[in-house]
């Protein structure tokens, strides 16, 4: 039999090797999760930035910042009215103002980790927002060329029914 000195030795480093593993499974658990949250956190921040500086519900603030950025004298004032109608600019804001709320920090613990988050936020959302706009994009293109096909259906059951009566018409 082993003297006890040896089977506490080797159960030491047995623990410390499960330590380790543990230790690096839950880096890889955090580290995921921080990713999910990034593609997640992504959304509402393009969400917002997305509805402010381009849907109609929020038109009027917009066209006043738009005018305010085009004609204001102070260089100041331009750049802060233009905030409002770039989403790429806005979407800097909003992700700071998520930031604070959340506190969420990407792979560093410290204010890196909030640096890290920021620029990686607001890249994944204007991401978000190119997609969404592509999107925007392919639909209204559909809905012209639907458009188009109705009127040209309609053009052609107009021009049957001119001559329809004519075949109609009894005989003199």
């Amino acid at each position: 039999m082993p003297p006890i000195r040896d089977v506490v030795k080797d159960h030491q480093i047995s623990l410390a090797a499960d330590t380790r593993a543990r230790t690096r499974i839950e880096e890889l658990v955090t580290l995921a999760v921080q990713i999910v949250w990034l593609f997640v956190l992504a959304v509402p921040i393009a969400c917002v930035a997305w509805t402010i500086t381009h849907e109609e519900v929020f038109r009027e603030p917009r066209e006043y910042c738009q005018r305010c950025s085009q004609e204001s004298p102070s260089l100041l004032k331009r750049k802060f009215f233009y905030l409002f109608t770039c989403e790429y600019c806005f979407s800097h804001y909003v992700t700071a103002f998520f930031l604070i709320l959340t506190g969420y920090k990407l792979l560093l613990p410290d204010w890196r980790g909030y640096l890290l988050a920021f620029f990686a936020l607001v890249w994944i959302a204007n991401q978000y927002m190119t997609i969404f706009a592509n999107i925007r994009v392919d639909l209204k293109v559909e809905r012209f060329k639907a458009k188009k096909v109705e009127k040209e259906v309609e053009q052609k059951e107009r021009e049957l029914e001119q001559t329809q009566p004519v075949m109609n018409r009894p005989a003199a």
